[in-house]
C-alpha cells in the first residue's frame, strides 16, 4: 500500500469505525438502530476482507478467466450459456467454484463453513 496518505491507513480507518460500532453503538442501542449498526459492522468487515485479500483474489480471478480464454465473467457466462464450453466442463467448474469461493470469503465467509441446507 502507498504511503501517500500516511497514517492512519485505510485499513486502520475501516477497522476503527467497525470497532466503534461493535463496542460502543451496538452495546448501547437496541432495536432498529442496533440492527442497522450490525449491518454496518458486517459491511465494514467485508471491506476489511476485500482490502486484505482483494488484490490477490483479483489476480487469481484474471488468471482463471485467461486460462479459459476469457477476459470477463460476462463473456465466460455467455460461453457457458451457449454450450461452447461443454467439452471443458471440469475445467470450467473448477474455475467457477474458485471464483464463488473467493466471493464468499469476502462477502460472508460463514457460508464457507456453515452452508445453507
Amino acid at each position: 500500500m502507498s504511503d501517500l496518505h500516511g497514517r492512519p491507513t485505510i485499513d486502520e480507518l475501516v477497522e476503527a469505525v467497525r470497532e466503534f460500532l461493535e463496542r460502543d453503538v451496538m452495546t448501547q442501542t437496541s432495536g432498529a438502530l442496533q440492527f442497522h449498526a450490525r449491518v454496518a459492522v458486517n459491511a465494514l468487515a467485508a471491506v476489511e476482507r476485500e482490502l486484505h485479500n482483494g488484490p490477490a483474489m483479483a489476480a487469481a480471478h484474471r488468471e482463471r478467466l485467461a486460462s479459459l480464454g476469457f477476459d470477463s465473467e460476462g463473456s465466460l457466462a455467455d460461453a457457458i450459456r451457449s454450450g461452447a464450453l461443454d467439452d471443458r466442463y471440469d475445467e470450467v467448474a473448477v474455475a467457477v467454484r474458485a471464483t464463488v469461493h473467493d466471493k464468499l470469503a469476502v462477502a460472508n465467509p460463514k457460508y464457507l463453513t456453515n452452508p445453507v441446507p
